[in-house]
């Protein structure tokens, strides 16, 4: 019969947030994938575990996960591990669950510390809907394509930061989302942790003062559904009523449902816009 791979989230910094459950795996299984094997190490000796380590990550994550899943396929149980945190979450164990489960591996993961939902908890901004960016991209278009995508989602925003490039992001952020709220979520589960809520415009006055220490997550406020509707209505108010009822006449409405809808993107009454239009036609 074929292995099992075993997603195991490992703590983001204090040592008390293993579960018993994943230590056990990592003591019963065959062989353990690790994305820095020196990283892991360390936690493996603190704990006493034994179990043979291999390397899985970003540079050898499709070869070696062929590799990995051969073994599988022999029966071999392995369990992926990452720095810190659940595996697949912005690093490539993504690509081995993939390809596992395409090749009809079963995998299964063992629940644990993730920096992002830890820092949403206790970020103070709004937790039922929320957007995961991860790390934004080094790649220029690639960076201002996510960035635009951001400006008007309306969920929580988190993303996560190194401090050597916490001001440039805080820069595009404020330049791109305006002086939205944010919560800055440092060094989670580890002694220096700090949370500071506070605006975009604020943070980035700080840190261009302060030198940035440690890993950051940065939890953004999304943009309330009140400013799309100011803005989209600022924009139909910057048509004449001739242009606005335009757009939906050339689309095949009728001229009756057309003034109801421009009432409606306007927020006037349909006999306004009637009156108006009249009184266009008489000037």
């Amino acid at each position: 019969m074929a292995g099992r791979l075993y997603l195991c989230a490992t703590p983001i910094g204090n040592l008390e947030d293993i579960t018993f459950r994943v230590l056990r795996a990592l003591k019963e299984v065959d062989l353990i994938a690790a994305e820095d094997t020196r990283n892991s190490m360390k936690l493996l000796n603190h704990f006493e575990i034994k179990t043979p380590m291999t390397s899985y990550h970003e540079y050898n994550k499709i070869e070696k996960a062929y590799q990995l899943l051969a073994k599988l396929q022999e029966g071999k149980n392995i369990a992926l591990v990452t720095d810190a945190g659940t595996p697949g979450i912005s690093d490539p164990g993504e690509e081995l669950v993939r390809i596992c489960l395409e090749e009809g591996i079963e995998v299964t993961s063992l629940p644990g510390p993730a920096a992002c939902i830890t820092a949403l908890t206790m970020s103070g901004q709004a937790t039922r809907r929320f957007a995961f960016e991860a790390f934004l991209p080094r790649d220029k278009k690639e960076r201002a394509f996510v960035l635009g995508g951001l400006k008007n989602e309306t969920r929580t925003i988190v993303l996560y930061e190194a401090p050597h490039h916490l001001v440039k992001t805080l820069e595009e952020l404020h330049e791109t989302l305006g002086n939205r709220g944010i919560s800055i979520c440092r060094e989670l589960t580890k002694r220096y942790e700090e949370t500071v809520k506070t605006t975009l415009e604020n943070a980035l006055s700080h840190y261009e003062a302060h030198e940035p220490r440690g890993e950051y997550v940065l939890v953004v406020e999304g943009k309330s559904r009140a400013e799309i509707a100011d803005e989209q209505k600022r924009a139909w108010e910057n048509l004449s009523l001739e242009e606005h009822m335009a757009i939906y006449e050339d689309q095949g409405i009728a001229h009756k449902e057309a003034m109801k809808l421009v009432a409606k993107d306007r927020g006037i009454g349909k006999r306004e816009v009637y009156q108006r239009l009249l009184e266009g036609k008489e000037g």
